[in-house]
């Protein structure tokens, strides 16, 4: 697992994060409650590393490996294989999002 100054390497990323913090934690919730639609449709409203990062293990959820890695690489050095468990990635998610300032 990557280091937080990896994720927010790229300052106008980190605002943006900052402003949609609650909407991807419940993107997170979501998905740990098997809501995988309204998940989804949370996460692709955003365009920063880790509404990317949710997105990707969404569709690892899916099983959509193709389209899991394709979002994986839009998220600042998260890869498919840094996660063997989906519910465990997005509670990682979620205390990265949550220790945020």
């Amino acid at each position: 697992m990557g280091t937080k100054s990896n994720l927010f390497s790229v300052v106008p990323s980190t605002i943006r994060v900052m402003s949609n913090r609650e909407h991807l934690i419940e993107a997170c919730n979501l998905a740990l409650q098997g809501e995988w639609d309204a998940s989804h449709r949370i996460a692709q409203d955003y365009s920063d590393p880790i509404a990317n990062w949710i997105h990707a293990v969404l569709h690892k959820i899916e099983g959509d490996v193709w389209n899991s890695n394709y979002w994986y690489a839009r998220t600042a050095g998260k890869r498919y294989e840094d996660f063997r468990d989906a519910n465990e990635e997005l509670k990682a998610i979620q205390n990265i999002l949550k220790e945020m300032p």
